[in-house]
């Protein structure tokens, strides 16, 4: 089901919803909103979705397609209709735009549309995308990475009854390492169904639900006594000190998403965690994510990459640079029923990118 964008005009699957055709030599940019249909409802510490409208964003120049996505994400105050219309905000000057010179192209687009950042990120992708198409070589190649070292992704559990989460437990069989959210009233009975079922490896992301320092210390602890690798975000992203306290009673590492969104929150978070969670949707694309983990690196932490529930264009952007990093929880896709792109594929956890060049993906055809 594909939505309206904004008060644009209507677009027809995998036309233009906002735009025209470009034949070779001509530009084109259409923006869509597609509804992604989550397998489970899925459920984090602050509230739950049966389905999410993420916005897409197609630019076509000289007979070449690029691809990108935006999902707009109610923690940072983002909806799909503002997404679409900050993307319609910039359309002139991205058509008029050199997009090989795509670093100068995103200073240009980031002082006409200061926000949201999930905006920044579809055309960065798509743009991205078109360049590594042109140049007929894989992103991964566009940054010198190498395709056989990307790790492992978790697959991740939301929060459910005890029932529920052992069903999501045995759907997540080939995968190696769980991620489970948690930072509700019943945390217990969640790490208990899933240590019931099975002895993997765990991370747990509590989503700023722990309030109070205390009981994320004892939270913590009753974690390591379970086997847990990692634990994400366990206060407010504003309880800088307070975290810090905690890293210094605590063993296992300390990963922050909600607290981090570019390369410049990193420095006065170094004290405080082991690692950051680093998202395209937060970053503002592919850019400033590759910004992001090298200035990680240079502090000493530990580096995860990360995803909202995306289709497989956003997740496949993310998977190429998935070589670089420590973590990976490039699992959006794979949570939902009707992902109209085929792209990055996974085998027993580890992300295989394919060698077509830009994003490799495709559009899905009806069975």
């Amino acid at each position: 089901m594909f939505l309206k964008a904004s008060s644009l005009a209507a677009m027809v699957w995998p036309g233009m919803v906002a735009g025209e055709s470009a034949a070779a030599g001509r530009t084109g940019f259409a923006v869509s909103q597609k509804r992604l249909m989550l397998r489970h409802t899925w459920s984090i510490s602050r509230n739950s979705s049966d389905f999410k409208d993420n916005v897409f964003v197609r630019l076509e120049r000289d007979g070449v397609v690029g691809w990108g996505e935006a999902a707009p994400n109610v923690r940072y105050g983002q909806t799909a209709e503002q997404t679409a219309a900050a993307l319609e905000k910039v359309r002139p000057l991205v058509k008029a735009g050199d997009w090989l010179a795509y670093v100068s192209l995103r200073e240009q687009w980031e002082r006409a549309m200061p926000e949201p950042s999930c905006a920044h990120a579809a055309l960065d992708i798509a743009v991205l995308d078109w360049v590594g198409k042109r140049l007929n070589v894989p992103l991964y190649r566009l940054f010198g990475l190498d395709a056989n070292r990307t790790p492992v992704t978790t697959f991740s559990i939301g929060i459910d009854t005890p029932e529920v989460v052992r069903q999501k437990v045995e759907e997540a069989k080939d995968f190696p390492v769980l991620k489970i959210k948690v930072g509700r009233e019943n945390d217990g009975e969640i790490l208990a169904a899933v240590r019931e079922v099975t002895d993997k490896p765990l991370r747990v992301d509590a989503n700023e639900g722990w309030h109070d320092k205390e009981q994320a210390l004892e939270k913590i602890r009753w974690l390591q006594r379970l086997g847990v690798e990692l634990i994400e975000q366990p206060l407010p992203a504003a309880m800088i000190e307070e975290t810090a306290w905690l890293r210094e009673r605590v063993d296992i590492p300390i990963i922050a998403d909600e607290a981090v969104q570019r390369a410049g929150d990193i420095p006065r978070l170094a004290g405080a965690y082991d690692g950051i969670n680093v998202k395209l949707m937060k970053a503002g694309g592919i850019q400033e994510a590759v910004r992001m983990i090298h200035v990680a690196r240079a502090l000493g932490l530990k580096v995860m990459l990360g995803c909202m529930i995306e289709s497989s264009v956003a997740v496949s952007a993310a998977a190429h640079l998935s070589p670089l990093v420590d973590y990976a929880d490039l699992d959006g896709n794979l949570l939902i029923s009707n992902d109209p792109f085929v792209g990055v594929a996974v085998e027993r956890g580890k992300l295989i990118l394919n060698d077509r060049p830009g994003l490799g993906v495709s559009e899905r055809t009806e069975s």
